[in-house]
C-alpha cells in the first residue's frame, strides 16, 4: 500500500421582518446573503466515525463556484456618477470625500480580475475545502489512485465555475500526486448544472418572467417606509442633505441599494484590496450594520422567493433540481452495481443550482415555505442566504461499504447534515444512511 498523504398579511407582518435586535444588527456575516464568503461549519476533529467495518468507496459533491467580483460594474457606475455630481456641488460629506476613491479602486480591482470571476479569495476556498476533503477521505483517495479508479469533473461551463474545478481538482493533486493523471478534464453539462438556463428550466424562466403573485409579493415587501428610511440613512452619510432631497424616492432606494451591493461584494474582493494581509475593503464604514441588514433582508427575500423554498402552494422554483439529485442517487446507483470505475465525481455550478437543491432536498434553512398572504421574515422563517448558498457553499456525499450494503454520509458546506425528515438514520443520532433507506425516503426505490 502507499503512503497516505494527509492533507403577508402585507403590512404589519413585514414590519417585524428583522429579529429583534437588528437595532444592533443581526449576524454581521448574515447582511452579506448569498455573497457571503464561504467558511466551513465543522472542524476537522470533530467529524463522526463511519460505523464498524465501513470503508469509504466513493465520493462526491456539488459546489457553488468561490468568491467572485461583481458580475458586472452596474453598481459602481450607477452610485459614482452621483458622486462625480455631489462633488461638483461641493455636496460631499467627510465620508462622502473617501467613497469615490474607494469605490473606483474596487471597481478597478474587480475588471481586473474580470467581472464575474474568482477573486483571490474565491481561489483559495476552493483549494482548501478540496485539501480538508483529501484529508477527510485520505483511504478512499489512497484507494482511488491504487485501484487506477477515475475522478470525473462536470461544471456549467461557465467561466468561474470552470476555474473553481480547476483549482479544486489542482488541490487535489498537489495533496496527493499520484491523482494527477485520474483527474479528467473538465467537462461541461448544462442541463445538470446551469438547468436554470437549460430545457429544463423552461416553466421556472416563466414564472421569473410573468408571476403576478411574484411581482406583487417582492414590491410589497420592498416599498415599506424601512426601506426608504434605510435609503435615506445611507445616502445621508456620503451627501449633504439638500442634495439627498432632491433624489426622488425610488432613486434613493436604487442608489442605496448600489451601496448595498459593493459593500456586499467587498468580502469576496479583500484578497485584492490595498490594505495588507487581504483584510478588506472597509466599505461597512460607508453603511451602518442596521441599515446593511435591511437591505440584505431584501435580497434574501428575493432569493427565497426566486430560487428557494418560495411559495408553500408551488414547488416551481425547486423542481427542476431533481435532475442533479437524480445524478447523487444515480452515481451511487451505479458504483454499487459495479457500472462505475468512478472514485469521485465532482461537480461546479452557481447559486441558481444549489438554491433549489437545497429546497429540495430539505436541507437545514431550506425547509418552510411561505404560506401565500403570509410574507417571508426573518422572525418568521430561518432561510438566509448566507448560509443556505454563500460563495463556495457545497453539499457532499461520502459512501461507504461493508459487505456489499453501502451507507451515505451528507455534508452540507462541511457539515455533518441528516437527510430529511422521515429518513431514518443506522442508528439513531447518526449521520450514516444505508443507501436502501435514502432510496426509499426519496422515492427513488
Amino acid at each position: 500500500m502507499r503512503r497516505l498523504t494527509p492533507v403577508l398579511a402585507l403590512g404589519a407582518l413585514l414590519l417585524t421582518a428583522l429579529p429583534a435586535h437588528a437595532a444592533d444588527g443581526p449576524a454581521h456575516r448574515e447582511n452579506y446573503g448569498t455573497k457571503a464568503p464561504y467558511e466551513p461549519q465543522q472542524s476537522a476533529g470533530a467529524y463522526e466515525q463511519p460505523p464498524a467495518g465501513y470503508t469509504a468507496v466513493f465520493t462526491e459533491n456539488v459546489s457553488r463556484h468561490g468568491s467572485r467580483a461583481a458580475t458586472g460594474s452596474e453598481h459602481g457606475d450607477l452610485i459614482l456618477a452621483l458622486w462625480d455630481k455631489a462633488q461638483q456641488q461641493g455636496q460631499l460629506t467627510g465620508k462622502g470625500e473617501e467613497f469615490g476613491p474607494r469605490v473606483r479602486a474596487l471597481q478597478a480591482a474587480m475588471a481586473q480580475v474580470g467581472y464575474g470571476d474568482l477573486s483571490g479569495r474565491g481561489r483559495q476556498e476552493m483549494r482548501d475545502t478540496a485539501t480538508r476533503m483529501e484529508r477527510r477521505l485520505p483511504t478512499l483517495f489512497a484507494r482511488i489512485a491504487d485501484e487506477g479508479e477515475r475522478i470525473d469533473v462536470v461544471s456549467s461551463g461557465q467561466g468561474r465555475a470552470v476555474d473553481s474545478a480547476g483549482e479544486f481538482t489542482g488541490a487535489l493533486a498537489f495533496a496527493d500526486p499520484a491523482l494527477k493523471p485520474l483527474i479528467g478534464a473538465t467537462r461541461t453539462d448544462k442541463d445538470l448544472l446551469y438547468f436554470h438556463k437549460a430545457s429544463g428550466g423552461a416553466a421556472y424562466r416563466d414564472y421569473i418572467a410573468g408571476d403576478q403573485r411574484l411581482k406583487d409579493t417582492l414590491n410589497s415587501i420592498e416599498d415599506q417606509p424601512r426601506t426608504h428610511e434605510a435609503a435615506r440613512s445611507v445616502l445621508r452619510g456620503l451627501f449633504k442633505e439638500p442634495f439627498v432631497d432632491r433624489i426622488g424616492d425610488s432613486d434613493q432606494v436604487a442608489d442605496a441599494q448600489a451601496v448595498y451591493h459593493l459593500y456586499a461584494i467587498a468580502p469576496a474582493m479583500s484578497e485584492e484590496s490595498p490594505a495588507p494581509d487581504g483584510k478588506g475593503w472597509d466599505m461597512d464604514r460607508f453603511i451602518s450594520r442596521s441599515d446593511a441588514a435591511w437591505f440584505g433582508y431584501l435580497g434574501d427575500a428575493e432569493d427565497f422567493y426566486e430560487k428557494g423554498p418560495g411559495f408553500a402552494d408551488s414547488d416551481i422554483t425547486y423542481k427542476m433540481a431533481d435532475v442533479l439529485l437524480d445524478d447523487f442517487f444515480q452515481q451511487v446507483e451505479a458504483k454499487r452495481s459495479g457500472a462505475s470505475g468512478l472514485g469521485a465525481e465532482l461537480r461546479f455550478t452557481h447559486a441558481e443550482e444549489i438554491i433549489p437543491l437545497a429546497a429540495l432536498m430539505q436541507l437545514p434553512g431550506s425547509t418552510q415555505p411561505a404560506t401565500p398572504g403570509e410574507p417571508y421574515t426573518y422572525a418568521g422563517n430561518p432561510w438566509r442566504g448566507a448560509s443556505v448558498a454563500p460563495l463556495g457553499a457545497n453539499i457532499q456525499w461520502d459512501v461507504f461499504e461493508k459487505d456489499s450494503r453501502y451507507a451515505v454520509r451528507m455534508l452540507y458546506n462541511e457539515k455533518e447534515t441528516a437527510f430529511k425528515e422521515g429518513c431514518r438514520p443506522i442508528e439513531k443520532g447518526s449521520t450514516f444512511y444505508d443507501f436502501d433507506e435514502l432510496e426509499r425516503c426519496f422515492g427513488r426505490g
